[in-house]
C-alpha cells in the first residue's frame, strides 16, 4: 500500500506562485508513475501533469503547459508541482496520484491506484 499526503495549497493573487508537495510512503516501488489532478467546484476532475520516475519524462495538460512544472525528489519521497502565473481558473482542489508502471492514458484517473486527500488552491 502507498500513502500520499499533499501540502502547500493556499490563497494567492492572480499572477502569483505556489508549490505543492506530495509526500509518499509505504510501498514506494508502486509510485513509478505519479501525477497531479485537480477538481474545481462544479467541474470534473482534470489531469494536470504526470512524471515517470525511470525516465523523468513529463507531460502536461494544455491548460497549464508553460506555467506549471512537475518534479520529484526520490531521496525525499516527495512529488512537487510548481505553479507560476496562476489565474483564477486554476482554483481547485489538487490531488496527487500514483501507479506502479507507465501508462499512455495518463489523463485517465482510473489508471491510478493511490490518491491523496487533496490540498486547496484558491486564486483571486
Amino acid at each position: 500500500h502507498v500513502q500520499l499526503v499533499e501540502s502547500g495549497g493556499g490563497s494567492v493573487e492572480a499572477g502569483g506562485s505556489l508549490r505543492l508537495s506530495c509526500a509518499y510512503s509505504g510501498d514506494t516501488q508502486n509510485t513509478a508513475y505519479m501525477a497531479w489532478f485537480r477538481r474545481a467546484p462544479g467541474k470534473e476532475r482534470e489531469a494536470v501533469a504526470v512524471i515517470y520516475r525511470p525516465s523523468g519524462v513529463t507531460n502536461y495538460a494544455d491548460t497549464v503547459q508553460g506555467r506549471f512544472t512537475i518534479s520529484r525528489e526520490s531521496a525525499a519521497n516527495t512529488l512537487y508541482l510548481q505553479m507560476d502565473s496562476l489565474a483564477p481558473e486554476d482554483t481547485a482542489m489538487y490531488y496527487c496520484a500514483a501507479r506502479w508502471a507507465y501508462e499512455d492514458r495518463w489523463k485517465f484517473a482510473g489508471i491510478y491506484d493511490y490518491w491523496g486527500q487533496g490540498t486547496q488552491v484558491t486564486v483571486s
